[in-house]
């Protein structure tokens, strides 16, 4: 059994909490401000209210899933006393101390994971697969749709108090929905350069952000055009991938990944899933993390990679602030 500490009780801990038990009985410590409720009752969590208070419980592992902008020195003190670290995406809203929490990580051996579930979706490692395969080609472009409306994540909450729409606390549609740009990255690799348009132009009660426009040149002279917004209704999310024999595309909803193939004419479905749980691919990415500690194993998306992805995000958002193309070192 597993002692494992969770840093912060909102949905995602929550969600985080619920998987760790039923994938398998740990004991799993709480770091919040909350009273118990029915639920932390029922999975049997203990609460503790500070970080010392919670190193003293000794935890194998923890996952951090406080809000974005206190991820890194959260983890850092944890780092110091060798526990291994799932740290929710996106991994800060700056480089601050990120390469210092690398190195601590590095020297003492820690098993580390950025929360990007998509990777885990089956969909996306389809995706991935056809690539590698070289299924359409050399490829030329990308186009990446994911528009929701902010209120609807979570209907229980005042959507305008999330860190989703603070800026300050590494809110805001770019970093928020930092998803995309992570299975990019590991589709493709290193971005080379970044162009975007970023402003807040509903009249959303947020502190941030609700709309991106974005261009990404990879070092493979690959170019993925990007659209996040916070006020799309219905909510869409997708993507197409257009190479020198044909076109992949990929629909969140309706859960396929066709092909279109441009010398038979044709479309052809490689995957479609019925009635996907979007629950299962968060409990895979823990599942992964489990036993990457559990046999001393690198993680599909260590501190590492994470960093190199936040770099990407920052960048777009130096773009938009300096109306101007950035380039990624």
């Amino acid at each position: 059994m597993l002692k494992i500490l969770v840093v912060g009780y909102g949905s995602i801990g929550k969600r985080h909490i619920k998987n760790l038990n039923n994938h398998k009985k740990n004991d799993i410590i709480i770091l919040t401000n909350r009273t118990m409720d029915n639920f932390l009752k029922k999975e049997k969590c203990k609460i503790v209210n500070s970080l010392n208070e919670a190193i003293k419980e000794k935890p194998d592992i923890a996952f951090i899933t406080n809000i974005t902008n206190q991820h890194i020195d959260t983890s850092l003190k944890l780092a110091k006393n060798g526990i291994h670290l799932f740290i929710e995406k996106p991994l800060s809203n700056s480089l601050e101390k990120t390469r210092q929490l690398e190195k601590i990580v590095s020297e003492k051996k820690i098993i580390s994971q950025v929360g990007c579930n998509l990777r885990f979706h089956p969909c996306i490692k389809k995706i991935r697969e056809l690539i590698l395969k070289n299924q359409i080609g050399k490829i030329f472009s990308i186009q990446i749709e994911n528009g929701s409306y902010l209120p609807d994540w979570h209907p229980y909450e005042k959507y305008g108090k999330s860190y989703a729409a603070n800026e300050k606390q590494g809110g805001g549609v770019i970093l928020t929905n930092i998803h995309e740009i992570d299975y990019l990255f590991w589709f493709f690799g290193n971005v080379k350069e970044v162009s975007a348009i970023s402003e807040k132009i509903s009249k959303l009660n947020i502190h941030a952000e609700d709309f991106a426009s974005i261009i990404l040149k990879f070092d493979k002279k690959i170019f993925a055009e990007i659209h996040f917004d916070y006020f799309q209704r219905p909510a869409f999310r997708g993507c197409k991938i257009v190479g020198e024999l044909g076109t992949i595309t990929w629909d969140f909803d309706k859960n396929n990944v066709r092909v279109y193939n441009t010398q038979k004419n044709s479309w052809k479905t490689y995957l479609k899933l019925k009635n996907y749980d979007n629950n299962l691919m968060y409990v895979e990415e823990v599942k992964h993390f489990l036993n990457c500690v559990k046999k001393n194993k690198k993680t599909i998306n260590n501190i590492h990679e994470g960093i190199k992805v936040l770099k990407i995000a920052l960048g777009v958002k130096k773009a938009s602030l300096l109306k101007r193309t950035v380039q990624i070192k």
